[in-house]
């Protein structure tokens, strides 16, 4: 009994460690990758930056959806008409809109998105800060003299 746990605990820990070391799958098609390879690369970088509409969590490097794909094929037609990858994502925002942008543009229409997470610190610090304050205990009020006399007295004693 205790070979098969031990066996089991193995089997566990190997599909564990090769869950970890097995490299990402991408969802490029074997069909949309560019025959030059520089090109590809930048194609690769700017897919990486921009959201898949449909599934909102992930570049379109990663997604699956065939909407995720179109754009896909637009940022690879667009460098191979020589386009710089500015050019490209330009174009993908123009189309549809700062949304599509994983990591959204640092502007004014944007700096509550860019600010939020600051303010939560300073405000969660501050909470703590406040919270800390109330619970210190009250300082020790004075001895009165009659105390004092019996502290005393009990200190004298043997």
């Amino acid at each position: 009994m205790p070979r098969t746990a031990a066996r089991r605990g193995l089997g566990l820990a190997l599909l564990a460690l090769s869950l970890l070391v097995s490299p990402t799958a991408r969802a490029v098609q074997p069909g949309e990758v560019l025959p030059d390879p520089k090109l590809e690369a930048r194609a690769r970088d700017i897919s990486a930056g921009l959201r898949c509409l449909v599934c909102q969590n992930q570049s379109i490097d990663d997604s699956d959806a065939p909407l995720a794909r179109d754009l896909r094929l637009i940022v690879r037609e667009r460098l191979r008409q020589g386009d710089d990858d500015k050019a490209v994502v330009d174009y993908v925002v123009r189309r549809y809109g700062e949304f599509v942008l994983l990591r959204p543009v640092l502007a004014w229409h944007t700096a509550l998105l860019w600010l939020t997470p600051l303010l939560a610190l300073l405000l969660g610090g501050f909470a703590l800060w406040r919270g800390a304050r109330r619970r210190r205990p009250p300082a020790p009020a004075a001895l009165s003299p009659a105390e004092e006399a019996a502290v005393a007295d009990l200190i004298r004693r043997p």
